[in-house]
């Protein structure tokens, strides 16, 4: 779309719009891989236009995350399923209708791993909230809940990996749903 001809959006389905172009994006090619100019232009944007809605390239990767992490919370549901193996189950059920969002945090995750990755302490305080969440889910089911959320975590993120590498090939509903009868017996 040129920038002459774009559309007046009200700003919540502009900001809608940047941020579901940016997912695309950073999917695509990680944050470093990300430019501006090239979510402007997929907006109908200028960069300064872009930046009135995001304030920087570091706000846009924030509201991206935080955009994922409120869709998965709506698409759970409020309560979400209750039960460790419940809330898992829909957790991959969720992932296997959404690779593009599951790449984007994979690429993310491995990303901010380096310290001066502007996502760094994003995911390492969602990683601890993760297995806090889930260690208390699992203390009914294992004795040590502790080591299992870690398991459930590590089992649920190779999973992915391998379903993202060779999507035809591998069925993550069916992988996590054999993996499961291992994890809680």
């Amino acid at each position: 779309m040129a920038r002459g001809d774009r559309a007046r959006l009200p700003a919540e389905q502009r900001r809608r719009q940047i941020i579901e172009s940016a997912t695309a994006l950073v999917a695509e090619r990680g944050f470093w891989g990300l430019s501006m100019q090239d979510v402007a232009d997929d907006c109908g944007l200028t960069v300064p236009g872009l930046l009135h809605h995001v304030g920087s390239k570091d706000g846009l990767l924030v509201a991206v995350l935080e955009h994922r992490d409120a869709e998965d919370r709506r698409a759970l549901g409020d309560p979400p399923p209750e039960g460790l193996r419940e809330l898992c189950a829909a957790l991959v059920r969720r992932n296997a209708t959404q690779p593009e969002i599951v790449r984007l945090f994979a690429v993310l995750a491995a990303e901010s791993l380096a310290p001066d990755h502007p996502a760094h302490a994003y995911f390492a305080a969602r990683q601890q909230g993760v297995l806090d969440a889930l260690a208390t889910l699992a203390k009914g089911v294992s004795p040590r809940p502790e080591t299992l959320a870690r398991q459930i975590v590590a089992t649920m993120d190779g999973l992915q990996l391998q379903w993202l590498r060779d999507p035809s090939g591998t069925d993550l509903v069916a992988m996590w749903t054999a993996a499961e009868k291992v994890l809680f017996g």
